[in-house]
């Protein structure tokens, strides 16, 4: 697998593909609609990212960027040539850009960000708010930003613009990079998802960071399920706060016939699962309590 993103004009994300797989959305793009794809590392680094345009008829135009606004270089070439740079970029081979003529584009330097305008007790609860976002590990730069932008404002007062809160998300984001860096290991997350991926496989629905709360979650699960599924588990955005915070992990889990005897059956799955993948939990089988993920040690990497 590739440790990228991708993402494309029609709207689709696709996390960590294999080459293959890259090559055929290279050549697939060009008719209306679907004209360009966006490749990020994972994980994302403000300003380092590759992109490819493609219309029906034309020469298929690629890009990327290694930081400021000088360090931005295009060039053209056929699909294959294309998919294989793209390839070596993700992989972060040496010498992958050889081969190809490419020119600096000049975007012109970028615009100055004036500081926030902000007292300290606003910018403190900003910033901790954005920080508990963040380390959550789910939200990708472009919505810690919108966060950033959106979380004072009241009425027609807008303290934060747009580019003071991409800049404010940013230089957080890169904090948790490098706080990330020192990380060691398989993370509790990491555990967390394998036990998700094995009750999924296993047709039971396990969905993380799933909607804002425990009463959009039991209404839209039933959305979620394949053909077959027995029952469900997940945990809500407000129980990612609290994981992230220190609290614990509370799962909501429950057989779709809406039987206790089920949704008990359901919630031992879940606990054995999570047992299997190194993680403990709190939880007395009552059908109606949710089960407790603790103690917990919430460092999710970031993907962006």
């Amino acid at each position: 697998m590739l440790e990228i993103v991708v993402e494309t004009e029609n709207g689709e994300r696709h996390e960590r593909v294999r080459a293959e797989e890259l090559a055929a959305l290279v050549r697939r793009i060009g008719g209306a609609g679907d004209r360009f794809l966006i490749v990020q590392r994972i994980p994302d680094v403000p300003d380092v990212f590759a992109q490819v345009w493609h219309e029906a008829g034309g020469d298929y135009a690629l890009e990327h960027r290694a930081g400021a606004a000088d360090r931005h270089f295009q060039t053209k070439a056929a699909p294959e040539a294309v998919a294989k740079a793209l390839t070596g970029w993700a992989r972060q081979v040496a010498g992958w850009d050889t081969g190809l003529s490419w020119s600096p584009l000049n975007l012109g330097p970028a615009p100055e960000v004036p500081p926030l305008d902000l007292d300290e007790d606003e910018l403190e609860e900003l910033e901790e708010r954005v920080r508990e976002v963040l380390n959550g590990g789910y939200a990708d730069r472009a919505e810690l930003a919108e966060l950033a932008e959106e979380y004072l404002v009241s009425g027609d007062h807008r303290p934060v613009s747009p580019e003071q809160a991409r800049a404010l998300a940013d230089r957080l984001w890169l904090e948790r990079l490098a706080e990330q860096a020192t990380w060691q290991g398989k993370t509790d997350p990491e555990r967390l998802t394998e036990a998700f991926e094995s009750l999924d496989k296993a047709g039971i629905t396990a969905r993380e960071n799933f909607t804002c709360c425990r009463s959009c979650g039991q209404a839209e699960i039933g959305g979620e399920s394949a053909p077959g599924a027995r029952g469900f588990v997940y945990f809500h955005e407000q129980s990612t706060d609290s994981a992230a915070s220190g609290h614990g992990l509370m799962l909501h889990y429950g057989g779709f016939d809406g039987t206790e005897e089920v949704t008990t059956a359901i919630g031992d799955e879940v606990v054995a699962a999570l047992e299997a993948a190194g993680l403990r939990t709190e939880w007395d089988r009552n059908p109606g309590r949710a089960i407790n993920v603790t103690p917990l040690d919430w460092r999710r990497r970031l993907i962006g």
